[in-house]
């Protein structure tokens, strides 16, 4: 039987910060990565969080590992439409941050974005998804190579390793099935449970660390609210989008924007009633602040 494990975002927030746990962080990038992953440092994480709410909706970690590269990895509760802009933004930041004023652009560290998200971003049937940057002729559709002299003075193989990678892993869309060691850590990832046959790095050890039963009462009652956070929140993104669906069925052009309109606005008054910041409310619905604060 399966022990109760703590989900991987409260991981994120409260576990794998410290040094002791680096093992287990280091087997989900290994596995997702495919090579040895060693993490050096932790050296930030949860920035441009500016309410609570947002604190519990996503959390990210930013991790300095062995061979000098920045890893980003980002946990998205909450729906987020311009959520691949958040990513770049997150990438673009991470190389600024870490590019020292006078330093010569060689020294720009490789970025790597791992974003877990649970809801449907995009359109696509897969659940893990990689985005590179390349170089294609307009004319000759070769591929732009580096030189040799570039290869052996940034130590890169390809025009790719110099820039941002993307990993998006969508996992309400897994299948369930782990066909491989890195399905065995998004199926943790989904439901927060860990197979007795499953064997992937990291996952042996976390197995252990995440038990709900090692938490104070204190630390329980903090991840209950945090749950319960969640899935209130996913309660009023489900809400929205019945809304939505109904002004598309019941009205047509100046009806249709009516009625999403409404829904907007009971969705912001539910929000107020449960104290939610303006901010964040106006996330969720799309309204202005002036709007939601006349409510």
């Amino acid at each position: 039987m399966n022990k109760k494990l703590i989900t991987f975002d409260w991981a994120l927030k409260k576990l794998l910060r410290s040094k002791a746990n680096f093992d287990i962080l280091e087997g989900f990038l290994s596995e997702l990565l495919l090579e040895d992953i060693k993490i050096q440092e932790i050296l930030e994480s949860e920035s441009n969080k500016h309410t609570e709410e947002d604190k519990q909706n996503r959390v990210d970690l930013l991790v300095l590992d062995s061979k000098n590269e920045l890893v980003i990895i980002e946990v998205q509760q909450s729906v987020e439409h311009d959520y691949f802009q958040r990513m770049l933004f997150g990438t673009c930041k991470a190389v600024t941050d870490f590019m020292y004023a006078g330093s010569k652009y060689s020294n720009i560290k490789k970025v790597i974005s791992i974003n877990i998200v649970t809801f449907d971003l995009g359109h696509g049937d897969d659940y893990l998804y990689k985005g590179t940057t390349s170089f294609t002729g307009i004319n000759q559709h070769d591929q732009l190579q580096l030189t040799k002299l570039q290869k052996n003075r940034f130590n890169k193989s390809n025009i790719s390793d110099i820039y941002p990678e993307y990993y998006l892993l969508k996992v309400n869309q897994f299948d369930d099935y782990a066909k491989t060691s890195l399905d065995q850590w998004i199926y943790f990832l989904k439901y927060s449970e860990i197979k007795d046959n499953f064997t992937a790095k990291g996952l042996d050890k976390a197995k252990n660390v995440f038990r709900v039963m090692n938490m104070s009462d204190d630390e329980r009652m903090n991840y209950e609210k945090h749950l319960e956070f969640l899935s209130y929140m996913a309660s009023l993104e489900e809400t929205r989008e019945m809304e939505m669906e109904k002004a598309q069925r019941d009205g047509i052009e100046q009806g249709i924007e009516q009625g999403i309109e409404k829904g907007k606005i009971s969705i912001a008054q539910a929000c107020k009633r449960k104290n939610l910041a303006p901010q964040t409310i106006s996330e969720i619905t799309g309204l202005s602040i002036e709007t939601i604060e006349k409510l």
